[in-house]
């Protein structure tokens, strides 16, 4: 039973990671604020492993390190905040994860140069148009959705860049967590104003949520138990199942944060849940193709 324990643990601390990143703005603190719990408290509790774990770190390839770095640390925290703040947590788990397998598979086709198969294809068409019709409403409001697919493409590079680098779950909290810790200390101290944290302003509630959610949940947490998961369960099934997550967000936001679900969200949001759920269930068998195709070619 750990395998799936570890997943339906895994699936709620996603749905807490959507649901505190939409919550931020209600909040006192500010997206700098809840970096510094999300990348701080780790490298606090693993302090001890910390020189032991640079030194697995460093012989990791580089381009894998920094998509790590970048894919799953700051850069992704800052850019899946805006988007939070400019949609809702519904948006933010439905999109995020849902449109990852699409920037992945597209990422790997063009480093192999072969198509998957059509499947595959299929399923990840079911992604395209699930977020298509989700788009339609939203492009009207914003840029809110378009800042989410870049946060889902930041989350394809860790993905990825999780796969070549070949690290033990606890070196990868760190590499997420000790590159973006500094930038964000700087970021604090050169703005005073911007954190409630070192102006004294904020609310000592708020502080427990995000250190609890963010901090522990997803910033320690949720790596160890996906790692559990897809160790007992494969990589398919736990990527599977992962896709419940939009749905506990969606029931959760609504009494949480007064977000009624329309309908282009609900379609959306059954196209894109079948498809992540049939990306990673069906077969892939990538045919190679033609080196001088002008699609994948260059």
């Amino acid at each position: 039973m750990k395998g799936p324990a570890a997943m339906a643990a895994t699936v709620v601390l996603w749905a807490g990671f959507a649901l505190s990143i939409r919550g931020i703005a209600g909040s006192s603190l500010t997206p700098v604020d809840v970096a510094l719990l999300r990348f701080g408290l780790p490298v606090l509790v693993l302090l001890p492993v910390v020189p032991a774990a640079v030194r697995r770190i460093r012989r990791a390839p580089l381009p894998a390190a920094v998509a790590i770095a970048c894919g799953a640390g700051l850069p992704y925290f800052l850019t899946s905040a805006l988007g939070g703040r400019l949609t809702s947590a519904t948006l933010v788990g439905l999109v995020i994860p849902g449109t990852v397998p699409v920037f992945v598979t597209a990422a790997v086709a063009l480093r192999r140069r072969a198509m998957p198969s059509a499947p595959r294809l299929g399923a990840l068409a079911l992604v395209v148009a699930g977020v298509t019709v989700i788009a339609v409403p939203e492009l009207r409001s914003g840029p809110g959705l378009a800042v989410l697919l870049a946060a889902s493409a930041f989350w394809a590079a860790f993905t990825l860049g999780l796969r070549r680098a070949g690290l033990r779950p606890l070196d990868t909290v760190l590499l997420v967590c000790l590159p973006s810790l500094p930038v964000t200390v700087l970021l604090a101290v050169l703005r005073p104003s911007g954190s409630a944290l070192l102006s004294s302003t904020a609310g000592l509630p708020d502080v427990l949520v995000f250190t609890a959610v963010q901090g522990i949940g997803i910033g320690l947490c949720a790596g160890l138990t996906y790692a559990v998961a897809v160790a007992r369960l494969g990589p398919r099934p736990a990527a599977a199942t992962g896709a419940l997550t939009p749905v506990l967000v969606a029931a959760i936001a609504f009494p949480l944060f007064g977000e009624r679900p329309t309908l282009p969200l609900l379609a959306g949001a059954v196209l894109v849940v079948a498809g992540v759920i049939a990306a990673n269930t069906v077969p892939d068998r990538s045919r190679p193709v033609n080196r001088r195709s002008p699609t994948l070619a260059g």
